[in-house]
């Protein structure tokens, strides 16, 4: 392996022929993103996309769970920061949520093509992931949903900035402004994904026959490729980003998010008054 990977506790990634593999590891807490996460996950992607000799990136999990997005400590923190009024404490929140946005970016930008394989819950951070692949698959048992604004959150993290290129309007505007639970057989329907399988294995096997089919093509072609998309379809990505993370340091309710944090732990919905 040319590259340490000791120090990485959340994300580990392998390479298969001229593959990577990278597999959201956090299966005990269904993959939730957290402080690690947030460090592990752009640094991974940085150093596989600088590699000339991988030509696809397929990004999956271990568990049953591809990611049931934010972590709740992260929740907290963001309600934290969100808690000050000065000007300190407000860019504070600004450079906060840029990081948070940085693997999605990153993932977004790489030179070669990324294909997701999501299985069980695929939640609020989970779905602003897959958003930044270029395919995704899945399993017919899993559950989507664009959860930010049942945490009192505009979606901040991509899901947003890239799927209106996705998914039909209708579609995006229903799913993110109810944050509804929706199944792969409707994922399907709108597009957001290419493919239902029987399990997970079935769906990561047959992402990785496409990353493979990918790889076995030109690699100047298949990043010339991606390039020109991305040109069409994210060329507004780091300002639209930029734009959601301002909305949020300006009018982040803090009360409404404390109030989420109080109805996880009290194991009932919120209410927003």
């Amino acid at each position: 392996m040319p590259y340490d990977i000791e120090n990485m506790s959340v994300v580990t990634f392998e390479l298969k022929d001229q593959v990577a593999i990278v597999r959201l590891a956090r299966p005990e807490k269904f993959n939730a993103m957290g402080k690690e996460y947030f460090e592990e996950m752009p640094a991974v992607l940085t150093k596989l996309g600088s590699d000339e000799n991988i030509k696809v990136l397929l990004l999956t999990a271990e568990g049953p769970h591809f990611s049931s997005g934010l972590d709740l400590s992260e929740l907290a923190k963001i309600s934290e920061y969100s808690s000050g009024s000065s000007t300190a404490s407000k860019i504070d929140l600004f450079e906060r949520i840029q990081r948070l946005q940085l693997a999605t970016k990153v993932l977004a930008n790489l030179r070669v093509p990324s294909i997701a394989s999501v299985s069980g819950y695929c939640l609020g951070g989970g779905v602003d992931l897959i958003s930044a692949c270029s395919l995704r698959y899945c399993s017919n048992d899993v559950i989507f949903s664009i959860r930010e604004t049942k945490l009192a959150i505009v979606a901040d993290l991509g899901s947003l900035q890239l799927l209106p290129s996705i998914i039909p309007r209708g579609a995006l505007y229903e799913l993110a402004l109810t944050g509804r639970d929706f199944s792969a057989k409707e994922a399907k329907e709108i597009g957001l994904v290419n493919g239902i399988f029987e399990d997970k294995q079935a769906a990561e096997t047959h992402a990785l026959e496409i990353a493979k089919e990918i790889a076995s093509n030109s690699a100047s072609a298949t990043q010339g490729t991606k390039r020109i998309l991305d040109s069409i379809y994210n060329k507004n990505l780091s300002r639209d980003l930029e734009r959601v993370a301002l909305w949020n340091t300006s009018f982040l309710n803090q009360k409404d998010i404390s109030e989420v944090a109080k109805a996880f732990a009290e194991k009932r919905k919120p209410n927003f008054g």
